[in-house]
């Protein structure tokens, strides 16, 4: 099961219906969950979703501080990304303008969460903020024009971070993004 932390983005309930098409039993929980009943329920990932503001993201913070306890991939989506790349030190400003619209990104490392996509895809963006200097210990794996962190990688870890949402139908190769991420978990083969 891959659990989904809300940290109130609009399309939360996409991300769960998207895993749920691919056959990935998935459940969203209050980003307020303490970890102990996160640890109960076993997850084989974790998803940040994306929301409104960096100091509303819950208990998603104490799940990085405790990642050896959890030992399961991370994908940050949005807000999530932004998280994970404040947590292990990256900037994240307000960008040159906002983007509430399809950009084109370049793929430049498709590592496994990118595997087997085009270089080039349209995705949908919603965000005022972005990172802009990525964290220590991360590699860079997509970029835009506007954006310069579009996706990035802990370069030991399987810690995830996209700016984009794949969970929402304008998202070329969204669904593909996001059955990579449950491959990683091991919840797709």
């Amino acid at each position: 099961m891959i659990v989904i932390m809300d940290n109130g983005g609009q399309y939360v309930h996409r991300i769960w219906r998207t895993l749920r098409y691919l056959g990935v039993e998935a459940k969203i929980i209050p980003n307020t969950t303490p970890l102990e009943e996160i640890k109960k329920m076993k997850p084989r990932g974790i998803i940040f979703s994306g929301g409104p503001s960096l100091e509303n993201t819950g208990n998603c913070e104490k799940i990085l501080e405790n990642y050896e306890e959890f030992n399961v991939p991370i994908l940050g989506i949005c807000l999530g990304h932004q998280l994970i790349a404040k947590f292990f030190g990256g900037k994240v400003g307000r960008g040159e303008k906002a983007e509430y619209s399809l950009v084109e990104i370049e793929i430049v490392d498709e590592d496994d969460i990118f595997e087997g996509l085009p270089k080039k895809l349209k995705v949908w963006e919603s965000h005022m903020d972005e990172v802009k200097e990525l964290p220590p210990g991360f590699k860079l794996l997509a970029k835009s024009e506007t954006c310069p962190i579009e996706a990035m990688k802990h370069e030991k870890l399987p810690i995830y971070g996209v700016q984009f949402h794949p969970e929402v139908a304008h998202t070329e190769h969204g669904a593909e993004v996001l059955r990579n991420f449950a491959k990683i978990c091991g919840e797709i083969s």
